[in-house]
């Protein structure tokens, strides 16, 4: 209880201040009656304890303040211009130097930021970045309730200071509140490449490509990385933001260490491998959206990993003598296989380039099951029989094996380079994750 309480009942916790309150209402004739009801209080689920509203002085930024930005490489935002925090949030992402994919969350990100108030960045807890605010002459509460903010201008210069360094005299003191965690990891995008240093990794790296969150913290981490990117750099701190989903129980719960219906990774890795269950969260599942886990998915990419592994040995097994000097001729069945190659290799590309990951995905994997392996490899092990037919069949069997390893990498990356590592190709020791993308 605050001051303003009264000298009854300041400094106590509700539940002292209610029975003092009680004795003083009885002691003094004003209880008519006491009663028991039922309420309804709010507890926390973990430890139960109950939860009371606690108003306290927090550190807020404001938002809609203006101030001059010093420099700016945002599309129309001027170097020394008057903006707020606000309209550069909104500046990065109205201007499309900032895509937010997919398009439908541009309104929800819209409709935060146009809203915004000032951001509480204070929190009253042991870790974290203690707050940049010095106290001196008084106790740090007292200046909070009374002296700085209800004194005059000059008493609150002299009491309280904003910055970030010790003031390194005497009798000053630090705010004991911490940031919170959001405002300090927004700084991420450049603190990580030797900011506020002007570091060779700062000026290569940044902005950042692609950031990819889920949706959920599209206005906590991505919309506080464009305020402080945009503020405290002029530029914006990433070109496209990725939004995927939540992955959830079959049931469609969040996963959730209290409910017990969470999945370890490590487990089903174990069980089916890393590829499969990466292809497993990628194949149909759209950016943005929630989808539920299902171990079933994952036991059938364990079995087109199988595939890959199999048609890969038999593939190996069939070219170790293949000639690499020179290119046999082509039959036009042959060269027909190699441009429907082509084709998907491109289509995955133009998948992959527009983001759309979970069709890039499925694509490469009904191509490689269903033509290379259902369709081409059977026909290839009559070829393969016919010596005058042996060295082009290789040279197919080789060269499909080898793009499709190539577009399956990104997606299976583990299979594919255990395989890649015991082809017989000739090539220089490589490993494939930098090999060149199929052109």
């Amino acid at each position: 209880m605050t001051d303003d309480a009264g000298p009854l009942v300041v400094g106590k916790k509700a539940k002292e201040a209610r029975e003092v309150v009680l004795k003083w209402l009885s002691d003094n004739g004003l209880l008519e009656k006491t009663e028991t009801i039922d309420m309804n209080i709010a507890t926390a689920d973990r430890s139960g304890g109950v939860i009371e509203p606690l108003p306290k002085m927090q550190w807020f930024i404001g938002v809609n303040k203006d101030f001059k930005i010093e420099k700016s490489k945002i599309k129309g935002v001027k170097s020394g211009q008057s903006v707020t925090l606000k309209k550069l949030m909104q500046q990065a992402v109205k201007n499309g130097q900032i895509e937010i994919l997919p398009d439908r969350f541009k309104k929800i990100y819209f409709n935060w930021i146009d809203n915004l108030r000032d951001w509480n960045i204070s929190r009253q807890i042991w870790y974290g970045h203690r707050v940049p605010v010095w106290y001196k002459g008084v106790n740090q509460d007292s200046l909070l309730t009374q002296s700085a903010f209800h004194g005059s201008k000059k008493e609150k210069e002299t009491n309280i200071r904003v910055e970030i360094n010790d003031p390194n005299e005497d009798g000053w003191i630090q705010d004991t509140d911490t940031l919170d965690t959001w405002f300090s990891s927004a700084l991420w995008t450049f603190s990580t490449l030797g900011w506020p240093g002007e570091t060779k990794d700062l000026k290569i790296f940044h902005p950042t490509q692609v950031m990819a969150p889920g949706y959920e913290i599209l206005f906590f981490w991505v919309a506080r990385m464009i305020l402080m990117s945009t503020f405290l750099l002029g530029e914006i701190p990433f070109k496209t933001v990725y939004l995927h989903g939540i992955v959830r129980d079959s049931q469609g719960n969040k996963f959730s260490k209290s409910m017990g219906n969470g999945i370890d990774p490590l487990e089903i890795i174990d069980q089916y491998g890393a590829d499969a269950l990466r292809m497993a969260l990628v194949v149909g599942v759209g950016p943005g959206n929630d989808s539920k886990f299902d171990i079933m998915k994952v036991k059938g990419y364990r079995n087109f990993a199988n595939k890959i592994w199999n048609a890969s040995k038999f593939v190996a097994m069939n070219t170790k003598d293949y000639n690499f000097g020179k290119k046999p001729k082509l039959s036009v069945k042959q060269k027909k296989h190699l441009s429907e190659l082509k084709k998907v290799s491109k289509e995955v590309t133009k998948l992959m380039d527009s983001f759309k990951f979970y069709i890039a995905a499925e694509t490469i994997y009904h191509y490689f099951w269903h033509v290379f392996c259902d369709k081409i490899i059977e026909e290839s092990k009559s070829e393969l029989a016919n010596e005058k037919e042996k060295a082009a069949t290789q040279y197919v069997l080789l060269e499909i094996l080898l793009t499709s390893l190539k577009i399956l990498h990104p997606f299976m990356p583990f299979i594919t380079e255990e395989i890649y590592q015991q082809l017989p190709l000739k090539r220089e020791q490589k490993i494939l994750m930098v090999e060149e993308w199929p052109n």
